[in-house]
């Protein structure tokens, strides 16, 4: 027998859970927690391990332990957002298949796709022993501002770790549908706002009658938890080098235990006042250790800190409410998800926003879990009386000769979709056309993510102008792109799907899966 479950899986930590009747069940770990940290290491010994073991062992084994794989995936290495990523973790980042950002163990270079999968085999075991059940499907979440990229690695992760996705499910939609599951039918007007460890989304719905329309999604992907932690850790190094004259930021060692300091101070800061960081022989100077100290670390010192985070909190939320044309005297709910949003600052924040409290009785770190299995008992049945409509996260078009993105399916369109456009050729006799195509928001293609390019050949020699050429663009309920393009005349024609042109190959995740087969017996 088989279980389909619901995986929400986090840049700091993933969850899992499954509805049986009418109730939500948060799948317990290992050691008996609602959450797995999303950590995997690699100890000298060659073992692999993953998440509470391999967050104890972190600052003695730095180099081989690797967090935030989630802020990896689907990223070019030269990118600037795995540039900035590269300056801060101790963990090595080099290029890998096709230029994408792989991290490098001893002298093994790993995709982010091969260590997703060991954090997603560690929660499917853990699913399979507290149910007695196999696991072979699941529903699995993603931040709404994912593109298509992103979300095939996401799927290729979760089929080497022997899962198939049924389907994907944005994060703050998945954490409506856990908060709508046992409401009353009198229509609402939700804002969801979630910061979790690597993203920023904002996503506006209207529930009605078991119906939830997802009216219009904002985001911003390089924002979350790890920023937050990162502006700590900066401060601290740059008062351990003013006082010492040393830059911790050249030992992995010390990062690590910079980066665990951090994250605690930020945990207890959001309960505590002032906190306190002792960090004894952080490194060695001239004079024998050294110890790094904070006596009193206050929350309005860290709030200031981080100011300028805070403040783009904002531009997402405006942007939402303008796509959804909602103003926000309209929301009737705040839905909080993420453990960031534990920060008071960041809680004051959306309340400044939205002009109303958030929901109090939802925990942020379970939520996006639950319903994802909420989603789960939509497909198979189990709950009859909701209906979900969910939308794209950003314009899907294509390069036209002059450099502009010509959009074909805009932004925050209903999904799943499909869209055409008809284009003529710009040169007499031409014979192919380059169709390259984009994914994002600027006007110009350069600005947007470069999701693929293909050919399509054979076109009748004839004037410019007078070849029509029909591209059409079908994107399915997981926010997925298939892009067609057909000679109107002729009916030359090729259909392209644009995971062949980033990240592993079909055969490359098939071989992956089976060796991770073997290593589990």
């Amino acid at each position: 027998m088989t279980r389909l479950i619901g995986i929400d899986f986090g840049t700091t930590n993933s969850c899992i859970a499954f509805m049986d009747g009418e109730s939500v069940t948060v799948v317990p770990q290992a050691d008996g927690g609602a959450v797995l940290p999303s950590i995997v290491a690699r100890s000298e010994q060659g073992e692999w391990l993953v998440g509470n073991p391999a967050k104890r062992q972190a600052m003695m084994n730095p180099l081989r332990t690797i967090y935030g794989i989630k802020r990896l995936i689907g990223r070019k290495a030269k990118s600037d957002a795995i540039a900035r990523l590269r300056d801060v973790v101790p963990f090595e980042i080099v290029p890998g298949a096709n230029g994408d950002a792989s991290v490098r163990i001893d002298d093994q270079i790993s995709s982010p796709q091969e260590i997703a999968a060991r954090i997603l085999e560690e929660i499917k075991a853990a699913a399979k022993e507290y149910t007695g059940e196999a696991i072979t499907e699941a529903v699995i979440t993603v931040p709404a501002s994912f593109n298509d990229i992103q979300r095939q690695a996401v799927k290729d992760a979760m089929a080497i770790a022997g899962m198939e996705v049924r389907r994907i499910i944005n994060e703050p939609t998945a954490a409506a549908l856990a908060y709508g599951v046992h409401q009353v039918d009198d229509e609402k007007i939700l804002a969801v706002f979630d910061l979790g460890g690597g993203t920023f989304d904002v996503t506006i719905l209207r529930h009605e009658a078991g119906v939830f329309e997802v009216l219009a999604t904002s985001g911003d992907t390089l924002l979350g938890g790890d920023d937050f932690d990162q502006v700590l850790i900066q401060h601290l190094i740059d008062t351990f080098k003013a006082e010492h004259g040393i830059d911790l930021s050249d030992d992995p060692a010390a990062l690590q235990r910079l980066k665990t300091a951090a994250e605690t101070a930020k945990l207890e800061l959001s309960s505590a006042l002032s906190t306190r960081i002792a960090l004894p022989f952080i490194c060695k100077g001239p004079d024998g250790p050294l110890h790094l100290e904070y006596a009193s670390l206050k929350r309005s010192f860290f709030e200031d800190l981080t100011a300028h985070l805070l403040e783009r909190l904002t531009g997402p939320c405006l942007d939402a409410l303008q796509q959804a044309e909602v103003s926000r005297e309209e929301i009737d709910e705040v839905i909080l998800v993420g453990g960031m949003t534990r920060m008071p600052a960041v809680r004051a924040k959306a309340s400044d926003i939205f002009g109303r409290e958030p929901l109090a009785d939802v925990d942020p770190d379970e939520i996006v879990a639950m319903g994802a299995a909420v989603q789960s008992a939509l497909l198979e049945g189990g709950v009859r009386e909701m209906l979900l409509l969910d939308v794209t996260p950003a314009a899907l078009g294509i390069r036209t000769i002059e450099g502009w993105m010509s959009v074909i399916v805009p932004r925050n369109a209903k999904v799943p979709t499909s869209a055409r456009k008809q284009f003529s050729t710009t040169v007499d006799g031409q014979e192919f056309v380059i169709i390259e195509v984009y994914q994002g928001q600027g006007e110009r293609a350069e600005q947007n993510t470069h999701l693929g390019s293909f050919v399509l050949e054979g076109l009748p020699r004839r004037p410019a102008g007078e070849v029509v050429v029909e591209v059409d663009f079908r994107v399915n309920a997981d926010g997925m792109l298939v892009v067609t393009a057909a000679e109107a005349t002729t009916g030359q024609n090729v259909t392209v799907n644009m995971r062949s042109r980033w990240g592993l190959t079909e055969q490359q995740v098939r071989d992956l899966a089976e060796i991770h087969r073997e290593a589990q017996g």
